[in-house]
């Protein structure tokens, strides 16, 4: 399962996702060129360690580590989440107040990360973060806006419109269950941090929300945008399998 687009358009150029993809590719390039051993060293100095936390050092780390990503398809992939979820966060809070809660949730996400393993000496790197703090907002302001996943079922492929509380409800619950079971010192991926970004995004929304009316503000839109949902062309997706 993998989303692909929502069909909520944003009224307004979203600036501020512009700029923070811009400044997230010209980071990664910055050092990706160098080799895997330079690059380490920038993780190293750059990305968030736990360790080093828990020593009083390093303490910049949890907003630098927001700008790092470990490889192509680790920035591809927050790039096209933010790309989906952003432009309409970015709306409904302005651009300096989107701005300041990206930052925010990406700082709780590292906070998050860095309580669940506080001895670590693995480096945290990765937007993913702050994105999923996006994205626990965006569920809470537009739950029915309708999210087009990719799906893999063995050979078919098939592109699904789905709820956009399915989706995210779906991705959270992954998050938490694959944080339950790993070793949060491990490498890897980051669950308690991408849990903890998405919980953040939650509750710094929650006062826009109470702000359009809360619950009211879900019925007058049935959970839905408050503005007409785009309609895309139904897409052909080959089906793969074998030729004979």
């Amino acid at each position: 399962m993998f989303p692909l687009r929502d069909h909520n358009p944003s009224r307004q150029t979203p600036y501020v996702v512009y700029a923070l993809m811009a400044a997230n590719i010209g980071v990664f390039l910055s050092y990706i060129w160098l080799g895997p051993v330079q690059a380490n060293l920038v993780f190293l100095h750059w990305g968030l360690i736990p360790a080093a936390i828990t020593e009083g050092l390093q303490t910049h780390t949890f907003l630098t580590s927001m700008f790092l990503h470990g490889g192509i398809m680790h920035l591809g992939g927050n790039m096209l989440f933010l790309w989906i979820f952003g432009d309409n966060m970015e709306e409904e809070f302005g651009h300096l107040g989107f701005l300041l809660f990206y930052l925010a949730g990406g700082l709780a996400a590292g906070v998050a990360q860095y309580a669940a393993a506080p001895l670590s000496t693995v480096p945290m790197v990765g937007a993913s973060g702050a994105i999923a703090a996006v994205m626990g907002g965006y569920l809470l302001l537009f739950p029915k806006a309708r999210v087009d996943i990719l799906i893999f079922l063995i050979f078919i492929i098939r592109i699904l419109p789905v709820p956009a509380w399915l989706m995210l409800g779906l991705w959270f619950g992954l998050q938490v269950g694959a944080g339950a079971v790993a070793a949060a010192d491990a490498g890897g991926v980051a669950y308690w941090a991408h849990a903890g970004g998405f919980l953040a995004g939650l509750a710094l929304t929650l006062p826009l929300w109470m702000l359009r009316g809360g619950p009211a503000y879900w019925a007058r839109n049935h959970g839905h945008p408050p503005h007409p949902e785009v309609t895309y062309r139904r897409t052909s997706v080959p089906r793969a399998g074998r030729r004979r």
